[in-house]
């Protein structure tokens, strides 16, 4: 590959924004709005095929429009005080009531946002913004668009980044970030289209590249979410906060991993076991299938365990629509029907669809104030560089996110981020980069082309065998066994890593290249996520421990910080969790 290694192509800019879903799109847009020129928006993919976009469910909001043609009984009335306690209550008390307030409060007025650009919401038969029940919440407060939410949300503000004329790099790459004295003046990126790397100067980054649940054997992510912003954080020697905390989602289609959207259980889907038996009102007498997801998830597990599982290997778990007729499931979750019937041949509408828990989301993430300002330490940021979205951790969703609360985050908190961007780019300059840096990624990447060993493996290997590691170590039930088990496991993996080779050596598109980086971040979180789970001995949440099955509030009501070190070992750090409100566990 011919990779420029004498004088660096640099690109400057006042904001770089890493990531182009809701959260980068909202950041760029916000800043634009409000004055701010010369933005760059890098994407690895083009901003439409953003994860953002396949979000089904709905966003949530206390607009009180109950949609009384819903299939479960629908009460009036809601209030941001009821949305936020659903949501410390659903993130088992670990998250940040100060940034839960924020985000509950700012709901309603980003919906209208929506609906003001243009976003096409389903409707009451009165012309309300309809909503509609979901897992976790205590009124139906979740706006949709049938079941094409995100897609439509990121259509909208997509438009927006067109019609103001923001730059968008789609089909870069971005590598590393370029820090020094807890200042970031840059990154480095590779331009996918000519195989070039470039040292691109900003004023402000900010990271909104989603999460790392594709680190799983079963996964609702697309391939391209392989935590690169928290990656490159990681490498920077700067902390991640509750990295042991990944969602399964109940509903994930069978052996695919694809979600099925949290508005099945919504409009009154039930969940059977192999005996045909609705086993959540074991479970949880009241909420049922509208429990939490880490409520149902692990429920779902339990019978899978059990012997009461679906499916050629007995790991699924039947989910039931029939009941609630074709209309509605032609209107409501038309998505969903088209999806279980071109990947399983399976018609929503007369046959059950097998389903099976799938990793869907990372509660934990880069530590952030509630502008969206990176951490470096408990007490200062990093000037200059900034998180939102899914890679990021204020904490809103604790230890476990309720449904439709991450369109409405990403969103709130893009936005947010913009704002804050808007206000302080004034008063900083452009930052000359240190070369030496740029050449650090640039003998990372050399490395790959020139294997240390003269034995060479397949990163594609690596990568499966990580997240059949991630799958029997850290799934939803997890063991002091098996976790030291995994880290062991990844650990030999980090050796071989040294004899990886990138095998195909064209600039164009080198997709080679690219999944064995990705490849890279996995194997670094994967230590991560290990450890961190290794070292919560409590179960909270999406983290259930068989060998702690209870929660610890007197020792483990706090926050996890992991950070890599100058010998490449992780070191623990703990934050407590911001409290401003008397809810009773």
């Amino acid at each position: 590959m011919r990779i420029n290694i004498d004088e660096p192509l640099k690109i400057d800019l006042d904001v770089l924004i890493v990531g182009a879903g809701l959260a980068g799109c909202w950041a760029a847009v916000t800043a634009k709005k409000m004055g701010v020129d010369n933005i760059g928006i890098f994407s690895k993919v083009h901003p439409l095929r953003s994860h953002s976009g396949a979000a089904q469910g709905g966003i949530a909001a206390s607009l009180g429009n109950p949609d009384l043609g819903s299939s479960t009984e629908s009460e009036e009335g809601d209030s941001w005080e009821a949305h936020m306690i659903d949501t410390i209550r659903g993130g088992d008390w670990l998250g940040d009531q100060d940034a839960i307030e924020i985000m509950v409060k700012e709901a309603c007025d980003m919906v209208y946002e929506y609906e003001h650009l243009g976003c096409v919401f389903s409707r009451t038969p009165e012309g309300k913004i309809a909503q509609r029940p979901f897992g976790g919440h205590s009124k139906p407060r979740v706006c949709y668009s049938s079941d094409w939410t995100g897609h439509v949300l990121l259509n909208t503000i997509f438009e927006q980044v067109v019609g103001l004329g923001i730059k968008v790099y789609d089909e870069w790459y971005v590598i590393d970030l370029i820090i020094e004295n807890n200042i970031c003046k840059g990154v480095t990126a590779l331009n996918i289209k000519d195989g070039q790397i470039y040292l691109i100067n900003s004023k402000i980054v900010a990271i909104c590249t989603g999460g790392c649940s594709r680190i799983f054997n079963i996964s609702s992510n697309p391939r391209n979410n392989s935590g690169d912003g928290l990656g490159m954080v990681y490498r920077s020697q700067l902390p991640l906060m509750d990295m042991e905390f990944i969602q399964f989602h109940p509903t994930g289609l069978y052996r695919h991993g694809i979600l099925l959207s949290e508005a099945c259980r919504g409009e009154g889907a039930y969940l059977l076991n192999s005996n045909l038996e609705r086993f959540m009102v074991i479970y949880a007498p009241e909420k049922k299938e509208l429990a939490p997801r880490d409520v149902v998830s692990k429920a779902e597990q339990l019978e899978i365990n059990a012997g009461r599982g679906v499916g050629s290997d007995n790991q699924g778990i039947w989910m039931d629509l029939r009941h609630l007729g074709s209309d509605l499931i032609l209107q409501r979750l038309s998505q969903v029907y088209k999806i279980a019937k071109k990947l399983s041949n399976i018609d929503v509408t007369s046959e059950l669809i097998p389903i099976q828990p799938t990793a869907h989301y990372s509660m934990g993430g880069i530590p952030t104030d509630l502008w969206g300002r990176v951490y470096s330490s408990a007490n200062s940021t990093v000037t200059g560089l900034y998180a939102a979205g899914e890679c990021a951790c204020l904490s809103i969703h604790g230890a476990n996110r309720l449904g439709a609360n991450s369109l409405l985050e990403a969103s709130v908190f893009g936005r947010r981020v913009g704002l804050s961007i808007s206000e302080t780019i004034s008063n900083m300059e452009l930052q000359p980069c240190n070369e030496k840096l740029y050449r650090q990624s640039l003998n990372r990447i050399k490395r790959l082309f020139e294997p240390v060993n003269s034995e060479t493996i397949s990163h594609y290997e690596i990568c499966q065998r990580i997240r059949k590691i991630m799958t029997n170590s850290c799934g939803i039930i997890r063991s002091d066994m098996g976790l030291r088990t995994g880290i062991e496991e990844i650990k030999k993996l980090n050796f071989q890593w040294q004899m990886v080779k990138v095998k195909d050596n064209s600039t164009i598109f080198n997709n080679d290249l690219i999944f064995a980086l990705e490849t890279e971040n996995f194997l670094e979180l994967a230590n991560v996520i290990l450890k961190s789970a290794l070292e919560r001995t409590e179960s909270r949440g999406a983290h259930f421990r068989s060998d702690f099955p209870h929660s610890d509030n007197i020792n483990w009501l706090k926050h996890t910080l992991i950070c890599k070190t100058e010998d490449k070992e992780p070191s623990f750090s703990f934050k407590q969790v911001f409290t401003k409100y008397d809810i009773n566990f």
